[in-house]
Parts: C-alpha cells; sequence; structure tokens
C-alpha cells in the first residue's frame, strides 16, 4: 500500500476507490491515490473521453450558477462537492456577488480536508463534512445553520451525485426532505450519469464501480426528469448536459449524449 501523504487525512481508506478523487483524476487534480487511478483508467479505457465527460458536467455547473445568479440567488448547497479544482461555485459567485454565501458538503475526507484549506479566509464560504443520504443532517447542522438563511431562496447543487445514490436510498425522497426545507423561489440543478444509448459499455463501467465505496446507479432522462417532482423545470427541461443553455450554439457539438449526462434546473414555486 501506498504511504499516506501529508495532505491527506488519517482516516483516508486507501484500499477503496473513492469516486470524488477518480473525478479529481479525470479532471487532471492531484490529490488522488492508486487504487483510485488503477479503477479510473480502467473506466478511460471504456471512454477515453471521459476527461472530456468531466469538463462538460463541470461547464453545466457554471452555467447553472450563473443563471441562478441571474436570478437573484445568492446563497448556495452545493452537496456532492467534491475535491476543489478551479472555478469552484464560490469562486464564480463572489467573482460578481462577493456577498454570496456557499456551503460545500461532501463525504470524502480528502475533500473535506482542502475544502477546509481552501476556504480557511473565506468568511462567507464554509465546507461540512456529511452524506447526502442524511439530510436532515446537512440541514439541521451548524455549518448550515450559520452561513446560509433557508428563509431566502438557495441554489442547491447536485453534481454527479445522485447517480451514486441507489433505489434503496430514495433519491427522490432525500430531494423532498431538501424541497421541504428551503424557501420557494429556490433553484435544484441536477447532473446525472446516465447509460441510456451506450450499453454494453456502460454496462462495463458500473460493474467497474462496485469495487468503489459508492457503486454507480444509472437513470434515464425520465427518471431525471422525475426527481424534479414538485419544482418547475426551467427551459429547455431534462436534456444532455451540453444542451442546457450553452454559451454558443457550437458548444453542443454533433453527438450531446456523448456527454453521458443528463441535466436540468428546476425553480420551486
Amino acid at each position: 500500500m501506498e504511504p499516506l501523504p501529508e495532505w491527506a487525512p488519517e482516516t483516508v481508506d486507501l484500499t477503496r476507490p473513492s469516486a470524488a478523487r477518480m473525478y479529481d483524476y479525470y479532471l487532471g487534480g492531484a490529490h488522488n491515490f492508486g487504487v483510485d487511478r488503477e479503477v479510473a483508467n480502467k473506466m478511460l479505457a471504456l471512454f477515453p473521453d471521459g476527461p472530456l465527460i468531466a469538463q462538460t458536467n463541470r461547464a453545466f455547473l457554471h452555467r447553472a450558477v450563473r443563471f441562478m445568479l441571474d436570478e437573484g440567488v445568492r446563497q448556495f448547497l452545493d452537496i456532492g462537492s467534491g475535491i476543489p479544482t478551479s472555478g469552484n461555485v464560490h469562486e464564480i459567485a463572489q467573482r460578481t456577488h462577493p456577498d454570496a454565501r456557499v456551503l460545500y458538503v461532501d463525504h470524502d475526507a480528502v475533500a473535506v480536508a482542502h475544502s477546509e484549506l481552501l476556504l480557511r479566509d473565506n468568511p462567507t464560504a464554509g465546507v461540512l463534512q456529511a452524506d447526502l443520504r442524511r439530510p436532515d443532517e446537512i440541514l439541521g447542522s451548524a455549518a448550515c445553520r450559520d452561513l446560509l438563511d433557508l428563509g431566502r431562496p438557495v441554489g442547491v447543487l447536485l453534481m454527479s451525485v445522485l447517480h451514486f445514490v441507489s433505489p434503496d436510498d430514495d433519491p427522490a425522497a432525500v430531494i423532498r426532505t431538501i424541497r421541504d426545507a428551503i424557501a420557494p423561489g429556490s433553484y435544484l440543478a441536477i447532473s446525472h450519469g446516465t447509460g441510456e444509448g451506450r450499453s454494453p459499455r456502460a454496462a462495463e463501467l458500473q460493474e467497474l464501480y462496485k469495487s468503489t465505496a459508492t457503486p454507480l446507479t444509472y437513470r434515464d432522462h425520465d427518471d431525471v426528469r422525475a426527481l424534479f417532482a414538485g419544482w418547475d423545470l426551467v427551459d429547455p427541461g431534462v436534456v444532455w448536459a451540453p444542451e442546457w443553455r450553452p454559451n454558443w450554439p457550437d458548444e453542443v457539438g454533433d453527438d450531446p449524449a456523448a456527454s453521458l449526462i443528463s441535466v436540468g434546473v428546476g425553480r420551486l414555486p
């Protein structure tokens, strides 16, 4: 087993790959381990454009945050935020609205440790180690109470995290709990991996993720649309990631389904 780097928390499990650290590897980050890279490279053998898929997801996050800012949202709850990379939510939001507030949430110890380092001099952004599957713990935490005002609109960001929530853990119920705790006028952005139209490679990828602490559950466009129950979907609805309000028409490309990511944004009436 490789030695634990100085920057890694002592609680890190080096025997199992982490989806957060694998995603960091896809984005060219350095906060990942051999066990993560081994599975990530197998994934890249199936999908050589994996880093491009990760970048496409990141680009959707940026567009969704800017859209919410334009709609007057000034506070964000980013659950499943992952390991910090350039272009984090607080960087996007505070560039134009220095008073914007952001709470990052992740259950991965490395992601939380690096977020704490990144945010130590930022009084309007914070991080919480918690599990999306227990939303009451997030919403009732001191970090949430101190940083966010749930009586005002919040931008909830669930980026590439719900496909790690199994049907048994009922992602729709998780979202209902969040929805019922926040103010009308709040927004929800979801990006979700799907194997729609991509079998059998997608099935092989799903098998690979069984070796991680976070197995993969695919959901198609209709499944993702159902997660927005009680929210008013913003045009263009649930679409492939490059299709959601691209900055330029040529960003969509010839095969938007190659992104493997269903996305959408909803407003709480």
